[in-house]
């Protein structure tokens, strides 16, 4: 049954704008994973060093947004969404390094077409329960076959370290139904530590075994010596070609 006064052609026309509406943000993810897609092949032909471990995203779904309409008690329409709800898609990339955390913001925030919205650093600044993680709100355009339209990606970047704790608070608080016994909370604080901890002492090491190796890039896209030999000889012969 439909509501009151909404038909058959209502109801379709509701569906296929709010399909294209979920379209945008699922398009927005996906420029957001082809520039850092991109971004970690050059830096893995180019420069011998791949800061990404892992990208992830995901899109939430249509009734995730209805409830959060509820919570936020934001206008039911498309425009109201888009202003009110800035966590529709979300782009997670896990790093090795905490350097690395904000070597990849700033190269991705360095692009023409990508705004920065608002950044909340975790990692400068740790929440009370430990977490720590980058979060940037990003003004991304996708172009669709009518029109431009721009929409909000939420970019988290993490260390390995910082991942796991995330995923294992995650997990608990799930478990306890967000009621977590003290003594978890209290351990829970002190794993955000040891974490922390190991990210700085594994930065310490990369940067050493960095300084002391000079081994030459390699890669499917990077040419040999045999190869940059024999474009020098050939750019001489061209040079000399009357």
């Amino acid at each position: 049954m439909f509501p009151d006064g909404v038909g058959h052609a209502d109801m379709r026309q509701l569906r296929d704008d709010f399909a294209r509406f979920m379209m945008e943000y699922k398009f927005g993810i996906d420029t957001v994973h082809t520039k850092i897609a991109i971004l970690r092949d050059e830096l893995t032909h180019l420069h011998d060093y791949n800061p990404i471990e892992n990208l992830s995203s995901r899109l939430k779904s249509p009734d995730s947004i209805l409830d959060k309409i509820g919570r936020k008690k934001c206008p039911p329409t498309f425009d109201g969404i888009r202003a009110a709800i800035t966590d529709i898609a979300g782009v997670r990339v896990t790093t090795s390094f905490v350097s690395d955390v904000y070597r990849v913001l700033d190269m991705l925030t360095r692009q023409d077409d990508v705004t920065v919205i608002e950044i909340r650093d975790y990692i400068a600044r740790p929440k009370p329960n430990g977490y720590r993680s980058l979060h940037a709100l990003l003004a991304i355009p996708v172009n669709m076959s009518d029109r431009v339209v721009t929409v909000t990606v939420e970019l988290q970047i993490r260390t390995i370290a910082m991942d796991f704790w995330a995923s294992l608070e995650h997990k608990i608080y799930y478990k306890y139904d967000t009621v977590v016994p003290a003594g978890l909370l209290d351990e829970l604080a002190e794993a955000a530590e040891t974490a922390h901890r190991l990210d700085a002492t594994m930065e310490h090491l990369h940067e050493e075994i960095r300084g002391s190796d000079t081994r030459s890039p390699d890669g499917d896209v990077v040419p040999t010596d045999d190869v940059l030999h024999r474009w020098v000889a050939a750019r001489s012969r061209f040079d000399n070609t009357p």
